[in-house]
């Protein structure tokens, strides 16, 4: 009995590591996307068998995959997720928002980047507040260069999250400095950015998201969780499964095409992917108290609400949430990896930034190995 029972398990170990470890991060073939094998694409399968054996290590990581030359090559669902699960994306929504503006510019919906933000508030009374709100345009707004505060650091969080209508601190929350002037992280613009494009398509968000980008994905959207005045939340939150998170990444890999069609136009995709905001780290390293922010991404900076970085050799680009939620653009590699992770909403602090910067860190230390 003891023979037998011993040589289930050997046959077991077998199984979940092959030769080159295939087996511990092999797809699930579904008919959403094409599948292949790290080696087939030129990605050393020892080093992806290493990155995923460490991902198992991780606490608050859900999902890990890799998609190269368009096919995914390595999945793996941990903590108890599954492919099938939609979470929270946190910021990785703002990345959305970000590809909404340039269909929504196509569609001659919005007339321009230059575009102030006081048409689209008439509720406001401009003229009583103070004057260089009414100079922020929705370029400065895509570019986190609004002139209102980084919440995280500036101590407004709390309000923030404390209130379920945020319009009203379009009047209440100081300017940190002029508009245009600096950098910082507004999740209080990223969700005017959503207000002003579902007041100027008459339209609620998640219908016009799911016609002009969604839909054309074959993707469903999940849970997406709105303010008191019924605008669905544009700083984060829009639930997605990580194949769909993938896809979209695979869009702006593809120069906004999938399948043949041009979802979002070419052009915006390369405006919004390019840095325009190069005080970035400068203005965290100044302003974060947990020591070096990464090791692994050398750089940070800021596009249309898009990062930027450089992990080894490689140029990256990614949308980046909240609690390790990635989708990395590697184009000199045409790869896209993405994890999925715990949001930790509402937790912010050294002990949620010490997760997320190792989902974070797997994904870097993966990339910078790729010679």
């Amino acid at each position: 009995m003891l023979a037998f029972l011993f040589s289930l398990m050997m046959l077991a170990a077998a199984c979940a590591i092959t030769e080159d470890g295939h087996a511990v991060y092999k797809p699930l073939v579904l008919d959403d996307w094409e599948v292949s094998t790290p080696q087939a694409e030129g990605l050393d399968p020892g080093l992806v068998l290493s990155t995923y054996q460490k991902a198992r290590n991780l606490s608050s990581i859900y999902s890990l995959l890799i998609i190269k030359n368009n096919r995914l090559v390595a999945e793996k669902y941990f903590n108890g997720q599954n492919h099938a699960v939609a979470n929270p994306t946190a910021s990785v929504t703002k990345s959305i928002i970000s590809s909404l503006a340039g269909i929504a510019l196509r569609e001659r919906i919005l007339s321009g980047l230059d575009q102030t933000i006081t048409g689209f508030f008439p509720e406001i009374d401009w003229p009583r507040i103070d004057p260089r709100k009414s100079q922020i345009t929705i370029r400065q707004i895509l570019q986190m260069r609004s002139g209102f505060p980084w919440e995280e650091f500036s101590g407004h969080i709390n309000l923030l999250f404390s209130r379920s209508n945020w319009i009203p601190l379009i009047e209440e929350l100081p300017l940190s400095g002029d508009a245009g002037s600096q950098f910082g992280y507004s999740n209080f613009t990223a969700h005017l950015m959503a207000i002003i494009l579902a007041r100027a398509a008459n339209a609620d968000l998640r219908s016009f998201a799911q016609k002009y980008l969604f839909d054309p994905l074959d993707v469903d959207i999940g849970y997406w969780p709105r303010d008191a005045s019924g605008y669905y939340y544009g700083s984060g939150e829009l639930s997605l499964t990580p194949r769909a998170m993938a896809k979209f990444g695979l869009l702006y890999l593809n120069a906004g095409q999938l399948n043949g069609s041009q979802i979002v136009p070419a052009d915006w995709v390369a405006e919004s992917l390019t840095p325009v905001s190069f005080d970035v780290y400068a203005t965290v390293i100044r302003s974060y108290p947990y020591g070096k922010i990464l090791n692994s991404f050398d750089v940070l900076d800021y596009g249309y609400l898009w990062w930027s970085s450089k992990a080894g050799t490689h140029p990256l680009k990614y949308a980046w949430g909240h609690g390790g939620q990635l989708i990395v653009l590697v184009q000199d590699l045409n790869m896209i990896v993405v994890t999925s992770a715990d949001n930790l909403f509402g937790q912010f602090g050294e002990a949620s930034w010490r997760k997320e910067k190792a989902v974070m860190e797997l994904v870097g230390e993966f990339i910078s190995a790729i010679r």
